[in-house]
């Protein structure tokens, strides 16, 4: 319950009557609920909108609730100083909380500031006489109430003055504002302040603006001279009587003056100052409240000493800097800088943060991605000179298996001239001698000399065979398919049954095409004659419109193609005879499942040269096969 008295008129005094009467229902019917928590009653010396009052309505209730387990009814009232200055007017506000609090029992009075403390020692018997007292005063106490403990934090204006020279060291002369009392005489902050000033008055000039009427205080702060600062101390009651909220009071003076305005108490902030050493007025509460709940625990107050704190802290308001023109660089180390403007770094940091870590982040990606890059560069230039160098390589091998397999082919071609020519000629002749000698030998056919005739057949006959299969006549004589079937029918009698298929064969191809085909068609079957197992073999030779394939496939034991590589020179040779035409060779094979040699190779283009020399080369082998029809 929150109650001013400001008036003395008889309305106020029947409301008055009327409000008691309810007070006192209302207490006497949670009589037993208030005996189960603590009481308590501020005192305030200012009206209910100060700044102190909010303060403390806000904090006050918060520190002692939360340290009083078995709850707490508060309870508070306000001196409207300049109303009831004086003892002569404080007496009815003494009988209406006498009236009010008649049947209360408070645990802890807390009287803020002077003029409640001064209530309190004078009323006390008549109102609170065994309740213990905290208080916080601004003056010097020569005289502590009994039981009473309190916080005592003289006011320090000197302070503000010192950080103004700092700020503005080209200060040469200062106003100081402050209202008028109620009753005569200077107002006691005026006069703590201008003994606190005097050790200021070597190097500043102080003009004194006390209980000027708003209008002309006005006009005088618009027109103030250069180098000139304003120290505003308290307004309530101009020099007309007039009353004001000290605060709006401030707004008003901030609007017109031409000088930077400086205070002593926080509330001033964010109403026009630049700044000053400014009593904390929430760490004042905070600094009486933990002495009440002290006393509310169960200690007495006069066990408790009283305590003086340093509640001013510098502060400035970062806008009044800017408005005036000071230079942030002078506020002193230590400072509390407040409503400053956030900068674009302040609002944007982490933003502006992750843009340079995402570009520092691409940036390295991209250089590493460069650097990547020419080094893979480098990487394919020498893989291509490397390639060329294989490719030269490869090329090099290639020509010379071709030119080993022509010499072989060559070799061949000679030794079976030989065998034909010399040794079955020779045999040949052998045989006519023989028979001469058994047409002329008297009496029946010798059996030795016939015996040597069937031996001298059968062995033309290997030669003649060796002969074809180390340069076969038809091949040249009478082309592939020629060639294949003889070969089908030369080793038909090796007990596998071989079956040859042709389809779509040119009637005339190159000589280098047809002897590869038949060599590579010859070793297959020889592979699978020597290690297949098989039964049966069919040897397929198909023509396509740029190919032509031959394919051989066996019902045998199969084998592992992958480990066969490498191992015999009869695949080796196959591939190294393919790879000169161009071709390609595929075996397929698994154990117990067969194998089946596909052998591709292109087709030259058809021309009337081609043909021509292959007409050419026909006759020429005709000509090479003469000698074998005698």
């Amino acid at each position: 319950m929150r109650t001013v008295l400001q008036h003395h008129r008889p309305r106020a005094w029947l409301l008055l009557t009327v409000e008691l009467f309810l007070t006192a229902l209302g207490t006497a019917c949670s009589v037993s609920a208030a005996e189960r928590q603590k009481q308590v009653l501020v005192l305030y010396s200012t009206r209910r909108d100060a700044q102190i009052v909010i303060v403390g309505e806000r904090e006050l209730p918060r520190i002692l609730d939360e340290g009083l387990p078995e709850g707490l009814d508060y309870y508070s009232e306000y001196i409207d100083a300049p109303r009831l200055a004086g003892s002569a007017n404080q007496a009815p506000f003494r009988d209406f909380l006498r009236l009010k609090y008649s049947r209360q029992r408070f645990d802890v009075v807390i009287a803020i500031d002077d003029v409640a403390l001064e209530f309190v020692r004078t009323f006390r018997n008549d109102l609170f006489p065994e309740t213990p007292v905290v208080f916080f005063a601004s003056s010097p106490v020569s005289v502590q109430p009994p039981n009473s403990t309190g916080v005592i934090a003289h006011l320090d204006y000197s302070g503000t003055l010192e950080l103004a020279v700092n700020l503005q060291p080209d200060v040469r002369h200062v106003f100081v504002v402050t209202g008028a009392e109620s009753g005569s005489g200077e107002p006691d902050s005026f006069r703590i302040a201008r003994a606190q000033f005097q050790s200021f008055e070597s190097r500043l000039t102080f003009h004194y603006l006390t209980a000027l009427p708003a209008q002309e205080l006005e006009r005088r702060l618009a027109a103030l001279p250069d180098h000139s600062i304003i120290y505003y101390l308290s307004v309530s009651r101009d020099g007309a009587g007039q009353n004001f909220h000290p605060l709006a009071y401030l707004d008003r003076l901030a609007s017109v003056a031409n000088a930077p305005i400086y205070s002593w108490v926080d509330s001033t902030m964010d109403h026009g100052i630049v700044g000053g050493s400014l009593k904390d007025q929430e760490n004042e509460t905070k600094a009486v409240g933990e002495l009440a709940l002290r006393v509310l625990r169960g200690e007495r107050a006069d066990g408790i000493r009283a305590i003086s704190p340093d509640l001013n802290v510098n502060q400035v308001d970062w806008r009044e800097l800017r408005r005036w023109g000071i230079n942030e660089a002078r506020i002193p180390v230590g400072t509390l800088v407040r409503f400053r403007e956030p900068s674009v770094w302040d609002r944007f940091r982490i933003y502006i943060l992750g843009a340079f870590a995402l570009l520092f982040a691409q940036t390295t990606l991209i250089a590493a991605l460069l650097i990547q890059r020419s080094r893979r560069r480098e990487a394919e230039e020498h893989l291509r000179g490397r390639e060329a160098e294989l490719r030269t390589s490869y090329e090099r091998i290639r020509d010379l298996g071709a030119r080993l397999l022509n010499a072989q082919e060559t070799e061949r071609s000679r030794i079976a001239r030989d065998l034909h020519d010399d040794i079955g000629q020779k045999l040949a002749i052998l045989a006519f001698d023989l028979n001469s000698f058994e047409r002329t030998a008297p009496g029946p056919p010798d059996k030795v000399v016939t015996e040597a005739l069937d031996r001298i057949d059968d062995l033309v006959r290997s030669v003649r065979d060796l002969s074809h299969r180390l340069h076969p006549a038809k091949l040249r004589l009478l082309g592939l398919v020629a060639a294949l079937n003889g070969l089908e029918h030369e080793l038909s009698h090796s007990g596998i049954a071989i079956a040859f298929t042709h389809s779509n064969v040119p009637p005339t191809l190159p000589p280098d095409l047809t002897l590869c085909l038949f060599r590579v068609a010859q070793e297959s079957l020889q592979n699978a004659i020597k290690y297949s197992q098989a039964r049966r073999v069919t040897l397929q030779l198909t023509g396509g419109a740029d190919s032509l394939t031959l394919t051989s496939i066996d019902d045998g034991v199969g084998f592992d193609v992958e480990a066969a590589w490498g191992k015999g020179l009869g695949l080796i040779s196959m591939v190294e005879r393919l790879e000169a035409l161009g071709g390609t060779l595929k075996i397929r094979s698994t154990p117990g499942g067969g194998t089946r040699v596909e052998t591709t190779v292109p087709l030259p283009p058809v021309t009337v040269e081609n043909a021509s020399l292959s007409d050419a080369s026909s006759a020429q082998s005709l000509r090479d096969i003469a000698p074998l029809g005698s």
